[in-house]
């Protein structure tokens, strides 16, 4: 029996759980179901950025304000991140989760995607711990991620290593 898919609504009901206020985000194709897994839940706020490098420092803010945010950008937007990350995220110890497109991910053999390949040891080097998602079935992952972005508070990458699945399946 083949697992299901990471399908958008499972994460969108985690951050629910953990009862986040806003996801901070740059929609695209490859992240409409979970655009529309988030609009459809009611209780979360979309904040939409023009560039990904906008997205933790509004992360930031919202957090000062007392509230709990997420971003969802894709690897390569994380890399535009790199000094709001440095100077936001790492230097106010910023406990916010961090879902990031893994594109160019390949599960099995070479990765030519320069996206990809660069992602793990970019989060390494700046010390940001993350986790991978892939199955429904990796969805118990993101109470560790926030444990984790709590307990340390630093900002924590969750990894979305494929794109999700229709509702439907």
């Amino acid at each position: 029996m083949q697992e299901i898919r990471l399908r958008a609504s499972g994460i969108v009901n985690e951050l629910v759980r953990e009862g986040i206020t806003h996801v901070i985000t740059l929609p695209d194709s490859e992240t409409k179901f979970m655009y529309d897994a988030i609009r459809k839940a009611g209780d979360i706020t979309v904040v939409p950025v023009c560039r990904e490098g906008e997205a933790i420092p509004i992360a930031a803010g919202l957090w000062a304000a007392g509230k709990k945010p997420v971003v969802i950008i894709q690897n390569s937007g994380l890399y535009e991140s790199g000094d709001a990350l440095r100077g936001l995220g790492i230097g106010v110890n910023l406990p916010v989760v961090m879902f990031i497109g893994y594109r160019g991910y390949k599960r099995h053999g070479d990765t030519p995607d320069t996206a990809a390949r660069f992602l793990e040891p970019y989060l390494h080097t700046w010390g940001v711990p993350f986790y991978l998602l892939e199955y429904d079935s990796d969805l118990d992952r993101i109470p560790m991620a926030f444990k984790h972005a709590a307990r340390d508070s630093t900002p924590v990458a969750v990894l979305v290593g494929v794109e999700y699945a229709d509702e439907s399946v």
